[in-house]
Formats: structure tokens, C-alpha cells, sequence
């Protein structure tokens, strides 16, 4: 029986690449935030088209919004709004780099 390769091992293998885990890096705190943003609407019941009613703005601007792919950054008010309609509050904080 061959074994399939899991996203976990290709993750790995693929950060061992330092112009890779580089980009990983950079990106992480992106990815970090649209997963929790995804979360905080499913766990509220909403699909992208209520969410999109609440910020009185369109699905797909929800889509790009949460989209891991999109080349468009979020500005932090479009965050704050996304956070508050939901009931939550955002809380930002700096961290120093331990590669520094």
C-alpha cells in the first residue's frame, strides 16, 4: 500500500525551502486573521450572503474579504466592522521577531 502524502508533511518539506518559509512567514498573521474572521461567522450561524446583509455590502465582497487567495489586504476598519457586526471586538498586538 503507498502512502499519500498529507498537507502536513508537504507543509513541512516545503518550509525547509528558507525563500518559502519566508513567504510562509510574512503571510502567516494574514492567514491567521481570515481563519478566525471564517470561524467567528460560522460559529454565529451566518453564510457569506447574511454577512454581507449585515455590512450592507455584497457576497463577494465578503468572498475576497475571507479569501486566503485574495491579493487585497483588508483595511483595519473593514475588520473592526466585520468583527463588530459578529459581536466581537479586535485586539492587535505587536510581538518582537526572535529572528531579530
Amino acid at each position: 500500500m503507498v502512502k499519500r502524502p498529507t498537507l502536513e508533511n508537504f507543509r513541512k518539506k516545503a518550509l525547509q525551502n528558507a525563500e518559502v518559509r519566508e513567504e510562509y512567514e510574512a503571510l502567516s498573521s494574514i492567514f491567521e486573521i481570515k481563519r478566525q474572521m471564517i470561524a467567528m461567522r460560522k460559529k454565529a450561524g451566518l453564510t457569506q450572503e447574511q454577512m454581507a446583509e449585515r455590512l450592507g455590502t455584497k457576497k463577494s465582497n465578503i468572498s475576497r474579504l475571507e479569501s486566503v487567495n485574495s491579493d487585497i489586504s483588508p483595511r483595519l476598519n473593514t475588520i473592526e466592522d466585520y468583527a463588530r457586526a459578529l459581536g466581537h471586538t479586535i485586539k492587535i498586538e505587536f510581538e518582537a521577531d526572535p529572528a531579530r
